[in-house]
C-alpha cells in the first residue's frame, strides 16, 4: 500500500511539472491533440523507483532536445528506452506541447515496463528493451472518420494518387517526412503526411510504409483516414493540417532510382548481350550434367516457394528466456510451456518448448509444419516467426503478445475488463483469421482446437489465433477420417469427436461455442451459476428457443454499450455454427460475412446442436484409434491452389 501511494505521489508530481512547463511554452497554438492510441504493457517492471527515476532522466533529455527545434530524439538510460517524435509541420511550441500533453497520459501506465503514446501531432514511446529499430509489427491499425467526402469519385481519384506518391517518397527523403496535396475537381484539394521515425534503415521506412498504405485504404472515400505502425504514419484529410508553405517537393522522389543510369544499363546490356548467351549455355550444359546425379524430392514441401523460417540459435534462445527460467514463463499446454524472451537485437518473443515424441518421423513432422506456419500470413494468426531444433529440443519462437490470452479476461483474474465493442472485434478477427486459414491460403488448414486460451490479444485486443501445433492440412478426400483424435472437449464438433470426420465445420463449430462464451464469460464446459443448472450449448439453445437471448450475456457488461438487436444477432450465428448437421453450419467467410450485415439475421438454426456433456462417448469412440493424423508424408500431393475471389467484406 505504501509502494502504491509512493508511485502516485511520484506521478502526480511530475505531472504538475509538466502542466507548469506547459503552460510556460505556450498552450494556446495548435499542437494537435487528438488522441489516436494509448496503450500501456500488461507486464510490471521489478524496481518501479529506479526505473522511474531513469525515466524521468530520459524525458527530460528527450524535451531539451526538441527545445533545440528539433523533431526527433531518443534517450535512454539504465536499460530504458525512450523515442519522441513530433511531425515536421508543427512550430517548435507546439512540437513541446505536444510531447507535454504526451508525457502526462503516458504516466497513467504507471509501473508498466512498456508504453505508446499517439497523437495527430506526435508519439512518445518507452520500453524496458531496445526498440528503435522496430519499424513493423502487430498492432499496427488504421482510424478512420465518420464523414464521407463531398466528390466521392473524385476523391477516391485524387487520394489514391497521393497516397501511392507519399509511400514511394517518403523512404527516399532524409529524415523520412513528406508532406503534400493534390487537386480534386471542385475546387477541393486533399492533403496527405507520411513519417518514419528516423532510427530504422531506407528499407525498413518502405516496409513500414507498404503495411500502412495497405490499412489506409480501408477509409475511402471517407474524408480522412490514419494508419499508423510501430515506426511510421500516414494521414490523408479533405481538410487541410498543415500550412501551404509546409509541403514537401516529392516530384525529384518518385523518379525510379535507376532511370539516371538508364542509358549505361543498355548499352551494357546490348555489349554483353553476347557474353550473356555464353555464360547461359555454360550454365544449362553444367545443370543438364548434374540433374542425372540429384536424387529426386519426395517432400512436396520442398517442391514450393514457400519461405522458410528464420532458424534461431540455440544458445541465443536460451539466453533471451534466462535459461527457460520459471520466471519467464507464459503458460503451457498440451503441446509444450511457452516462455517470454528478449532477443539480443531488444525484439521480445514466445519461445515454446515443444514436448512431443522425439522420433524421425517426428522430427519431419516438425521441419514439415514450420515450413508452412512461417508462412500464413494474416493480422488475426499468430505470426511464427522461426524455429530451432537441436537435438532433442524443438523450439518455435513466435512474436509476444502483450495481452496474453482470451481466456484471462473471460475466466481469469481480468475477468469483467473486456466491453462489448472489444468482444466483438475478438469475434470478427477470429472469424477473418479461420476464414484465411479455410479458403486464402494456399491450402487449407483446420485448426481443430478453437478455444480461448488459444485466442491471444495485441496491445489493442485485437486477437491473434496461435497453436497450430493440432492443425493438420485437409486431404483431397472431403470424406477423410482422421485416424486419431485432436481437439479439447465442449469445444470439439460432435462428427469429428465421435465418428473422426474432419472438414472445415470442425472448426465453424468450435467457434460457434467461442462466441458464446465470449458473450457470457461462461465456460462451455461447466454449468451456470443459476437454478437451472445447464451448460452453455443447451442454456444458450433454451433461451433462444424461448426469445430470451439477452440473458445469455455476461452480467458484468453495461447494458448501454451494446444494442440488443446486435446481441441476438451473434448469438444466432453462434448458434448457427453449432448445429447438428455439419453441412447446414456456415462457412468462416460467410460468418464474417454475417457479422458484418446490418439488422438481423435472414434464417434461424434449422436444427438443434447436439449436447455433448461428458468425454465418456469420446473416450470410447476414440480408444482403439491408432496411427498417425498427418495429413502429408513424403510423395503425397497437395490439395491444388484455390481460385480466390475477392471480396470486400474479408478484405483485409
Amino acid at each position: 500500500m505504501q509502494q502504491s501511494r509512493k508511485r502516485c505521489v511520484m506521478i502526480l508530481l511530475w505531472a504538475i511539472i509538466w502542466v507548469f512547463l506547459f503552460m510556460e511554452e505556450g498552450a494556446n497554438s495548435d499542437p494537435q491533440h487528438n488522441l489516436l492510441i494509448s496503450a500501456c504493457s500488461q507486464y510490471n517492471v521489478t524496481n518501479f523507483k529506479d526505473f522511474s527515476t531513469n525515466l524521468n532522466a530520459t524525458f527530460l533529455k528527450l524535451r531539451k532536445e526538441l527545445r533545440n527545434n528539433n523533431y526527433f530524439a531518443t534517450a535512454d538510460q539504465a536499460a530504458t528506452y525512450t523515442m519522441v517524435q513530433c511531425r515536421n509541420y508543427l512550430s517548435s511550441s507546439d512540437c513541446l506541447a505536444c510531447f507535454d500533453a504526451a508525457s502526462i497520459r503516458i504516466r497513467k501506465c504507471s509501473a508498466a515496463n512498456g508504453a505508446r503514446v499517439i497523437y495527430d501531432g506526435c508519439f512518445l514511446r518507452y520500453e524496458s528493451n531496445n526498440f528503435y529499430t522496430q519499424s513493423t509489427g502487430e498492432g499496427h491499425t488504421m482510424i478512420c472518420g465518420n464523414h464521407t467526402a463531398s466528390n466521392p469519385t473524385s476523391f477516391n481519384a485524387s487520394l489514391g494518387g497521393l497516397l501511392n506518391d507519399l509511400q514511394v517518397a517518403t523512404p527516399r527523403i532524409d529524415g523520412f517526412f513528406a508532406a503534400s496535396k493534390k487537386e480534386v475537381s471542385g475546387n477541393k484539394t486533399v492533403y496527405g503526411v507520411a513519417q518514419c521515425i528516423e532510427t530504422i534503415s531506407k528499407s525498413g521506412c518502405q516496409n513500414c510504409m507498404a503495411v500502412v498504405y495497405s490499412d489506409i485504404q480501408q477509409c475511402p472515400p471517407n474524408s480522412d483516414g490514419r494508419a499508423i505502425n510501430w515506426g511510421c504514419f500516414l494521414r490523408y484529410s479533405e481538410s487541410p493540417f498543415f500550412a501551404d508553405n509546409q509541403t514537401t517537393d516529392i516530384a525529384p522522389f518518385l523518379k525510379n532510382e535507376g532511370s539516371s543510369k538508364k542509358d549505361a544499363l543498355i548499352g551494357g546490356l546490348v555489349g554483353g548481350i553476347g557474353f550473356l548467351l555464353l555464360v547461359l549455355a555454360v550454365f544449362f550444359w553444367f545443370r543438364s550434367s548434374r540433374r542425372k546425379q540429384m536424387e529426386p524430392r519426395g517432400d512436396i514441401l520442398e517442391a514450393t516457394e514457400l519461405q522458410g523460417p528464420v532458424n534461431y540459435n540455440y544458445r541465443d534462445l536460451n539466453l533471451a528466456t534466462r535459461n527457460f527460467s520459471l520466471e519467464n514463463k507464459l503458460g503451457g499446454g498440451g503441446f509444450g510451456d511457452v516462455y517470454k524472451g528478449a532477443l539480443k537485437n531488444g525484439k521480445v518473443v514466445a519461445v515454446k518448448k515443444l514436448a512431443i515424441a522425439q522420433s524421425l518421423r517426428a522430427k519431419a513432422d516438425f521441419e514439415s509444419e514450420v515450413r508452412i506456419i512461417s508462412n500464413v500470413r494474416h493480422r488475426n494468426l499468430l505470426r511464427l516467426l522461426g524455429c530451432c531444433s537441436k537435438g532433442a529440443e524443438l523450439l518455435l519462437v513466435y512474436e509476444f503478445m502483450p495481452n496474453s490470452s482470451l481466456d484471462k479476461f473471460l475466466f481469469g483474474e481480468k475477468k469483467g475488463s473486456l466491453n462489448w465493442k472489444q468482444r466483438y472485434d475478438i469475434m470478427l478477427g477470429t472469424a477473418k483469421g479461420l476464414a484465411y486459414l479455410h479458403e486464402e491460403f494456399y491450402l487449407r488448414i483446420i485448426h481443430r482446437d478453437i478455444k480461448p486460451s488459444n485466442i491471444l490479444l495485441d496491445h489493442d485486443f485485437q486477437p491473434k489465433i496461435s497453436d497450430f501445433g493440432l492443425a493438420r492440412l485437409l486431404p483431397q478426400d472431403p470424406t477423410h477420417l482422421s485416424s486419431k483424435f485432436a481437439g479439447t472437449m465442449g469445444y470439439t464438433a460432435p462428427e469429428y469427436a465421435i465418428h473422426g470426420q474432419l472438414s472445415e465445420k470442425v472448426d465453424a463449430y468450435s467457434y460457434g461455442v467461442l462466441v458464446l462464451e465470449i458473450i457470457s464469460s461462461q465456460k462451455s464446459s461447466e454449468t451456470n451459476s443459476n437454478s437451472d443448472d445447464k451448460f452453455l450449448l443447451k442454456r444458450a439453445w433454451s433461451l433462444y428457443e424461448n426469445n430470451r437471448h439477452e440473458e445469455l450475456v455476461d452480467e458484468t457488461l453495461n447494458g448501454s454499450e451494446y444494442d440488443a438487436e446486435d446481441v441476438r444477432k451473434v448469438i444466432e450465428i453462434a448458434l448457427l455454427c453449432t448445429q447438428a448437421s455439419a453441412a447446414s453450419r456456415p462457412t468462416m467467410s460467410e460468418v464474417v460475412i454475417l457479422l458484418r450485415s446490418e439488422g438481423t439475421l435472414n434464417r434461424r438454426p434449422a436444427t438443434k446442436p447436439i449436447f455433448i456433456e461428458s468425454d465418456k462417448v469420446v473416450r470410447e469412440a476414440t480408444s482403439a484409434s491408432i496411427g498417425s493424423s498427418a495429413s502429408y508424408t513424403s510423395g503425397s500431393r497437395p490439395p491444388s491452389p484455390r481460385s480466390l475471389v475477392a471480396k470486400s467484406s474479408l478484405a483485409d
